[in-house]
């Protein structure tokens, strides 16, 4: 594993800034790239970090706006911290190997070499379209309601429970879906916290989406990686899923 690179300046709120690539989103949401390419309308990663998706989606002919508190800074200061993060997630993939899939499905430096990749193509293409990067932050985001096609939120509002409350979580996630299109969906994961202990009020958290006419469902699946199971919390307009249902 490389050695981690120096940190630069902790995040004000904690949150780190990662990079992820294309293939791991799609890992991680259930998704794939046909799947991507087939999605009518644009795509809201949020956070989005210093991530590769809006770049290598747009191979795909996927429109995506990345939206992440962290663009109010310079460009070289993001990936500065995702580069911080990097080492972050390469501690501690060592000191909790549980969470993680073992080294022999997939090897943490070439993990880690993915997430190089990916920083430097957000650094090069902040560059090229910066119109698809907006600073922002939930539980309020600048966009229009349905804007978006599908809107993909990992990494956040279950994983930092110490900055989302309860009530915080039911207004980050009904703001995804405010969004998103009434036909679209909203994919989240993980539905657990830094150190993989699940969200203990995820049954109340639902019926409070519920009471705001937000369907939702948990969706699992095994990772490709490893055959473990990975859950995503996928959420709809309840209107829209009561006559999708009553058309069959």
């Amino acid at each position: 594993m490389a050695a981690p690179a120096a940190p630069a300046a902790p995040d004000p709120d904690g949150v780190l800034v990662t990079s992820r690539p294309l293939d791991e989103y799609c890992g991680l949401f259930g998704l794939t790239r046909a799947a991507l390419a087939a999605v009518p309308g644009p795509v809201l990663d949020c956070p989005a970090g210093a991530a590769g998706l809006a770049a290598e989606a747009r191979a795909l002919g996927c429109h995506v706006i990345a939206t992440d508190p962290a663009y109010a800074l310079p460009v070289p200061e993001v990936a500065a911290r995702a580069l911080a993060a990097r080492a972050s997630m390469a501690a501690a993939m060592a000191a909790r190997p549980a969470l993680y899939p073992l080294p022999q499905h997939r090897p943490y430096d070439r993990y880690l070499r993915s997430w190089d990749r990916a920083r430097r193509l957000f650094t090069a293409d902040t560059e090229r379209h910066p119109e698809q990067y907006v600073a922002a932050a939930l539980p309020r985001l600048p966009f229009a309601d349905g804007t978006f096609a599908l809107t993909l939120s990992g990494y956040l509002v279950f994983a930092y429970p110490e900055l989302f409350d309860l009530d915080r979580q039911v207004a980050a996630l009904a703001e995804l879906v405010r969004v998103t299109r009434p036909d679209g969906e909203v994919r989240v994961h993980p539905l657990h916290d830094g150190a993989g202990r699940r969200c203990p009020h995820l049954d109340g958290l639902r019926h409070a989406l519920g009471e705001r006419r937000i369907a939702s469902e948990v969706e699992v699946f095994a990772r490709v990686e490893d055959g473990r199971s990975r859950r995503v919390l996928v959420l709809r307009a309840a209107d829209h899923r009561r006559r999708t249902a009553g058309s069959r």
